[in-house]
């Protein structure tokens, strides 16, 4: 799996979509506006950064930012864009192994646009061990995940239907296509999971990714973490009751928790 995705993140037309994105997403834009009075004592590693996209927003309000990425091709892309200061930094960089930074280096820690879902479940539990080390105590992790809540909707046929015809044939279509790559996973699988490895629609059906319910990623989490707040990657809005996170139909899901 680990280099199945990473093959996908090397190829030309990949890096040139990501060196093109530029809007925060909107659980992003919050967190931004949550921690404003913090930021400019913080030291920040942005891990996955692909070709920017969060550096333009995060590197410019904290006091030293860091960000990696185990793309060469899409580190290569970065510094261009973003040359290197006494307080600006870019690198290639393995989320499972971060060796080359010590115990309790960075206040804040991003993991943004689902990084962590595209490798393996033994190694999604290193890089939460290795966030935890090379983060300081009460400082914050904030990243996404999958859900595997909001994919179980998507395995259902009748939740592609629409009043309008053209939309119903695509929806169909990506339907087909979805149930195609993953042959092996039946909707009763998906229901009685708390996480699955699926073939989804990002980038043509080219990348396999982790998909987990919140509350096992809560459970995931627990051992390190500590004061965990969930958003909605849609609405950027916090996530407050059980009744909100059984209602949730989001893609995935933006979590900010606290090291402990």
């Amino acid at each position: 799996m680990f280099e199945h995705n990473h093959q996908v993140y090397t190829a030309r037309e990949i890096v040139q979509h990501y060196s093109q994105l530029r809007q925060l997403q909107p659980a992003e834009q919050s967190i931004l506006d949550l921690l404003s009075n913090r930021w400019s004592h913080m030291k920040m590693l942005d891990v996955g950064i692909g070709g920017g996209r969060t550096t333009q927003y995060f590197s410019r309000v904290v006091k030293e930012y860091v960000g990696i990425d185990y793309s060469e091709e899409m580190v290569s892309v970065c510094q261009k864009r973003f040359p290197s200061s006494s307080q600006l930094r870019i690198e290639v960089g393995d989320a499972r192994d971060m060796s080359q930074f010590p115990d309790n280096s960075f206040d804040f820690i991003l993991f943004s646009f689902n990084g962590i879902d595209v490798i393996s479940h033994s190694d999604r539990l290193r890089v939460l061990k290795e966030v935890s080390r090379v983060g300081k105590s009460g400082g914050y992790f904030f990243f996404s995940s999958h859900s595997l809540q909001g994919l179980e909707r998507e395995f259902k046929w009748q939740n592609q239907i629409s009043l309008n015809p053209l939309k119903t044939y695509v929806n169909m279509i990506m339907f087909a296509l979805l149930r195609f790559f993953n042959r092996s996973i039946s909707l009763q699988q998906i229901k009685h999971s708390e996480h699955e490895i699926i073939q989804d629609e990002s980038h043509n059906f080219r990348l396999k990714q982790y998909y987990i319910r919140p509350q096992e990623q809560l459970n995931q989490l627990k051992a390190a973490f500590e004061n965990i707040r969930m958003y909605s990657w849609k609405s950027g809005l916090e996530i407050t009751t059980q009744q909100e996170l059984s209602d949730n139909s989001d893609m995935w899901i933006y979590y900010l928790c606290k090291i402990k």
